[in-house]
């Protein structure tokens, strides 16, 4: 289920990418791809706590790029700290 958001994420983000700079796409794109591969290393581990810290920790990490990349290039899309609505975000 997982993967499918980040399938999802990364859809979105290539149909948004010409509202970006290649600049801003590149960030993002660089937190997309460790996001994913902190994932997948959550993936290969036995559920519990430090599975749960780890898919956190991904999901951080791909905010944080998307916030990074608004922030190099504010062209009309609205990054996850505008909106206070991330998972990483409180509501």
């Amino acid at each position: 289920m997982k993967k499918l958001f980040v399938t999802l994420g990364a859809t979105s983000a290539l149909l948004l990418g010409a509202c970006q700079s290649p600049a801003a796409d590149k960030v993002e794109d660089q937190a997309e791809a460790k996001a994913e591969a902190i994932d997948d290393q959550a993936d290969a581990m036995p559920e519990g706590p430090a599975k749960e810290a780890m898919e956190k920790k991904a999901d951080i990490v791909e905010e944080q790029g998307e916030e990074k990349a608004n922030a190099m290039d504010d062209n009309g899309e609205i990054a996850p700290s505008e909106t206070g609505v991330g998972d990483t975000q409180k509501k």
